[in-house]
């Protein structure tokens, strides 16, 4: 599926705001786009709206800001996923983003960690044994 002119832009602001904090790229997926800073999954565009990765610590101060979570539908049920809408302040500079793309990198950090420290740990390779003389 194309994208367009407006797409295009949308995703090009949106990697603009998020430059100051490392090396940005956007990725086609879902009908949308998900950012990257550093490698570190911290945002997707849907809707025609940017949603930056939140973490328990950081859920409130969304909410306070009166950001919404990313919800969409899947299987005739509705699925909220640990993304809220940049507020509508952070949208109108890199400087004004840089506080809430901090808090999208150390949520994804942290969603990384504990991935990390909860996935199984390869077999080691058994060594092969020396003859004893």
């Amino acid at each position: 599926m194309p994208v367009s002119a407006h797409d295009q832009s949308f995703v090009a602001h949106c990697l603009e705001l998020l430059a100051p904090l490392g090396a940005v790229r956007a990725r086609r997926m879902f009908g949308g786009h998900g950012l990257y800073v550093d490698d570190l999954f911290v945002a997707v565009i849907a809707f025609d709206r940017l949603y930056l990765k939140a973490q328990d610590s950081s859920r409130q101060a969304f909410v306070d800001a009166g950001s919404q979570p990313f919800v969409f539908a899947a299987k005739g049920k509705e699925v909220t996923m640990g993304y809220w809408s940049a507020p509508e302040v952070a949208m109108d500079s890199p400087a004004a983003m840089l506080a809430w793309g901090r808090l999208a990198m150390a949520a994804a950090l942290a969603a990384r960690a504990a991935k990390a420290a909860t996935a199984p740990k390869p077999a080691s390779k058994p060594r092969a044994r020396v003859p004893k003389r």
